[in-house]
């Protein structure tokens, strides 16, 4: 698809036929799909892909914790114990200077129903997201977006709380930017349709049950103010590397936001 009139063409035309616009460089011709692991992760939707296994990870461990601890049912729930520990969103140690439970907790999930329904939409929008904004681009609005619905969150209720969704509204609020500013092309009118009804959607299961509506709706804001700035990939060398160095940035936080976890955790240890 032509990044200047949204024209459909071909992955080898240089120059689009309708419009005369100089193409950028593939993604695929950046990054080969032989480089990541012999293929094991598609190059297309990398940063999608590692959510996910980096997702499941923790989600593996708060099993094996949570089971430790003397939960039997932690395959399907695990406990507020566990989660907090591992980084949840809990108001009080927020207030007492843990930032960085607000990018952790969108990391974790509390139940095997949980995670999957998280990873299923952000396997789907992820990937839309990744292939319009880039990878740079898409984690810096994941990283916005969670820390935005978290924060959102910790204001509306001090409660535990955490999640991928927080990131997910990000991504549909990413996309839905994405459609209103290309709203006057057709395949922009029909990002702009299809990600209004998911999001109506997600609104209207955030008020079924125990949601934290204040995540969806802050990591929603987050990630439609980051898309809207945030422009295509390959159209300027400036603001392509400007993203990068955002996504590196973002790498930082969430290395440091675990690391800070991971003291917590080694910390809880029963000592020999």
């Amino acid at each position: 698809m032509c990044s200047s009139c949204r024209a459909f063409i071909t992955v080898d035309d240089k120059v689009c036929p309708y419009c005369d616009f100089q193409l950028g460089t593939r993604a695929i011709d950046i990054r080969s799909p032989d480089n990541l692991l012999g293929g094991i992760l598609p190059a297309t939707r990398f940063l999608t892909m590692l959510l996910l296994i980096v997702n499941s990870g923790f989600y593996v461990a708060t099993i094996l914790y949570s089971s430790n601890a003397g939960n039997p049912n932690a395959l399907v729930n695990i406990d507020s114990r566990t989660l907090v520990i591992f980084g949840a969103k809990y108001g009080p140690f927020v207030a007492a200077g843990q930032w960085w439970r607000l990018v952790t907790a969108g990391f974790l999930h509390g139940g095997i129903m949980h995670i999957m329904f998280n990873s299923f939409s952000l396997l789907d929008v992820g990937s839309h997201v990744e292939e319009l904004y880039g990878m740079s681009r898409m984690a810096v609005i994941y990283l916005v977006a969670t820390i935005a619905g978290f924060g959102v969150s910790y204001w509306w209720s001090p409660v535990t709380s955490i999640g991928a969704s927080a990131g997910v509204f990000g991504l549909l609020g990413a996309m839905l930017a994405w459609g209103i500013k290309w709203q006057r092309t057709s395949y922009g009118s029909e990002v702009k349709s299809q990600y209004s009804r998911w999001l109506v959607y997600g609104l209207v299961m955030s008020l079924m049950g125990q949601i934290d509506m204040g995540a969806h709706l802050g990591g929603l804001a987050g990630g439609f103010a980051v898309g809207w700035i945030a422009g295509e990939p390959h159209k300027s060398r400036t603001a392509d590397r400007a993203w990068d160095i955002g996504m590196y940035v973002s790498l930082a936080v969430v290395l440091y936001s675990f690391a800070q976890a991971g003291m917590l955790l080694l910390a809880m240890l029963p000592s020999e």
